[in-house]
């Protein structure tokens, strides 16, 4: 959700730099429920096409102990973390050696350095061993490709439709043609996108680099029926991303992928030949955990900071959604760290014992193409915040969280009486 500084004029004026309630009418006529800054959807639920595709594959696949291992697969993926760097780990190892130095001369003073220094090494490694992260690639066969769709296929669709959403909202006049999914797994960007630009797109290319993913995302769109017409056409597959720099897409995505890429320069280079590829929005969607927000930024600042040595598209980057400003994020300064992400409730796949309402819960960040003039007009006229945290209703008024234009966090209590509806 959006929050316009309009609605603040009785708050103090260096507060996200807020102007009056009578400058700007937002809501031209509106009901306030249909405030342009509303965002989120309701409950969403999977095309009944995919829905009935996909119970189909399940059934007849027999995974045996399903539940289990959607369990382990869901826990296991939202708590996956990046690859420690080589340098990190030897700031880390120089940090205790230090550390285990200054306790052992504290407690001893008949140190025979060299004995104490091996001993000290083996403590290292081995804690080093004990706390660090063992970051691995998975390798998706059909066995482990249908328990990531009993596990994951109704929220990541979630998480796709709700970012998507945002440049349907705020940019209605937005008609892609062309589509290019970085990572596609079980195809539901394809899907969402469908559902919003369905009458426009003429080209969807999913790219993944597992052959049994791609399968299994093929097999969705014909219902399970290898004999059937594909539900969504003009979808193809792909392993890898078109060679040619200069072929772009109106709309590139890639969910839930820069966690599958080894290190650092690979995502970096990831992002770099993503945003090539963009014509119009980049969208880059990842778990709304403190990694994968870490992840975004990363991302952020190296389309807003870094430039490659050859430019085939000279139209700068800028920050679409969710931030409000092009700043350093305030909440990586927030101690404790707490991530940038936002929810939104769907209905899981009907299987045993998944009928209740979920919600996801996920990061994204959404770059887009400008013009030196659209970049030009963007900063005039009102300027929004961002509600970055779930509203705390109390009785007669309610607690926002905020990220402000001057990037900043803020809190705002808003009452019906000083801010009206």
């Amino acid at each position: 959700m959006h929050v316009t500084s309009c609605f603040t004029f009785e708050i103090s004026s260096n507060l996200c730099n807020l102007i009056p309630q009578t400058s700007v009418d937002i809501l031209k006529g509106k009901p306030h429920r249909k405030h342009d800054g509303v965002i989120n959807l309701k409950t969403l639920r999977l095309p009944e096409e995919l829905q009935n595709a996909a119970r189909s594959i399940i059934y007849s696949s027999q995974v045996k102990q399903l539940s289990d291992h959607t369990k382990k697969l869901t826990n296991y993926l939202w708590s996956r973390k990046r690859l420690v760097d080589n340098q990190t780990l030897r700031q880390k190892a120089v940090s205790l050696e230090k550390e285990m130095w200054e306790k052992a001369m504290q407690t001893r003073t008949d140190i025979d350095d060299q004995a104490m220094s091996d001993h000290i090494r083996r403590k290292v490694l081995t804690e080093l061993k004990r706390t660090t992260y063992h970051w691995t690639p998975l390798r998706y066969d059909e066995e482990l490709g249908v328990v990531y769709m009993a596990s994951r296929l109704a929220g990541g669709y979630a998480a796709v439709k709700r970012s998507l959403n945002e440049i349907k909202k705020r940019d209605p006049t937005f008609a892609p043609q062309t589509l290019l999914d970085f990572g596609s797994g079980l195809g539901t960007v394809a899907w969402a996108s469908h559902s919003y630009w369905g009458d426009s797109l003429k080209e969807m290319v999913c790219v993944d680099s597992s052959g049994p993913m791609n399968i299994l995302a093929e097999r969705l769109l014909k219902g399970d029926d290898e004999k059937a017409e594909p539900h969504i056409k003009h979808v193809y597959f792909r392993h890898f991303l078109p060679v040619s720099p200069k072929v772009q897409f109106d709309l590139v995505v890639a969910a839930f992928t820069l966690s599958e890429l080894q290190g650092v320069k690979d995502r970096e280079d990831a992002v770099f030949t993503l945003w090539r590829k963009t014509s119009s929005y980049l969208v880059l969607i990842e778990n709304g955990t403190m990694e994968g927000h870490q992840m975004l930024m990363e991302a952020r600042d190296t389309l807003l900071k870094k430039r490659e040595a050859m430019v085939h598209d000279p139209r700068p980057a800028s920050v679409f959604a969710p931030c409000s400003h092009e700043l350093k994020c305030p909440k990586l300064a927030q101690r404790p760290f707490l991530p940038c992400n936002f929810q939104q409730p769907y209905h899981p796949l009907h299987l045993p014992g998944r009928n209740e309402r979920q919600t996801e819960k996920f990061s994204y960040l959404i770059m887009k193409r400008s013009e030196p003039v659209e970049a030009e007009a963007e900063t005039e006229g009102v300027e929004w915040a961002r509600v970055v945290a779930p509203v705390l209703r109390r009785t007669r008024h309610v607690h926002c969280r905020m990220c402000c234009p001057d990037g900043q966090l803020q809190n705002m209590v808003v009452t019906a009486g000083k801010h009206g509806r």
